[in-house]
């Protein structure tokens, strides 16, 4: 584990292998850990960087709202410290948005994009509004809020199924500092729209979705590629493919990453 200080904040990150630089940004009340499985396997050809994005991991907050550009900013810093010049980033969520905002600020970086679970779009008035009630809820009650809400991003089929890695899975989201938890939850509700991304970038791009995702609809996601060279695989189950399809995906990052 290596830290970074930006803005006279705490980033705690790790480093390692050597080649095409890949950067794998965690989702919300995730961590850098949620890659621990596919780390070992990207190495091998791969130079891989792991972030705790603001406010979770190890990694401290910068204020009451952390937007997808602060979090950019962030993920910037590190790599121009590590004098990384050019990258592939996979997002999970919450890190498909931020690396989306990257996209938009540092276009030279970009290599090639995976949009895992996740979309270029902003959130409808009703996502808003949900938003709003997370960060009430969470205020009131905290543990609640996290258990529910890790819960509810597997499929309801593998909810039993995977049962001790839930378990795991909340212990790790649990870390995460209300703080942390509210500043993104702000963060993500003012996001811009980046469909233009999709449409326009010069680089491979993957949108990776699971059929029964109780976060994204869908439909919806399918929708913004339309029209575009974005390529799209699917998976049967929930929100949390990493874990629901982990040998699945790891094979299809694999292939991009030598696509790229």
């Amino acid at each position: 584990m290596k830290t970074s200080i930006y803005k006279n904040t705490k980033i705690s990150y790790t480093d390692q292998g050597k080649g095409t630089v890949v950067v794998l940004l965690h989702g919300f009340l995730e961590n850098q850990t949620m890659w621990n499985a596919f780390v070992p396997e990207f190495s091998k050809k791969n130079r891989v960087i792991t972030i705790d994005l603001l406010g979770h991991g190890n990694t401290e907050s910068l204020g009451y709202m952390h937007s997808m550009e602060d979090q950019a900013d962030m993920v910037h810093h590190v790599l121009h410290e590590l004098k990384i010049r050019k990258a592939v980033f996979v997002g999970h969520s919450m890190g498909g948005y931020i690396a989306l905002a990257f996209a938009e600020l540092y276009p030279d970086f970009m290599k090639g994009m995976v949009l895992l679970n996740s979309t270029s779009r902003a959130d409808s008035d009703e996502r808003k509004t949900n938003r709003d009630r997370a960060i009430v809820a969470v205020k009131q009650n905290y543990s609640a809020f996290v258990s529910m809400s890790i819960a509810n991003l597997f499929s309801v089929d593998n909810r039993e199924r995977l049962l001790d890695t839930i378990e795991k899975v909340k212990i790790e989201a649990l870390k995460t500092p209300l703080q942390g938890i509210v500043a993104s939850l702000e963060g993500m509700k003012i996001r811009k729209d980046r469909e233009v991304i999709l449409h326009f970038a010069n680089y491979p791009i993957q949108l990776i979705l699971g059929k029964k995702d109780g976060v994204l609809i869908y439909d919806d996601n399918i929708e913004q590629i339309e029209g575009t060279q974005v390529k799209l695989t699917t998976f049967a189950d929930g929100h949390m493919t990493h874990i629901e399809n982990e040998k699945q995906l790891l094979k299809v990052l694999l292939e991009f990453f030598k696509r790229v």
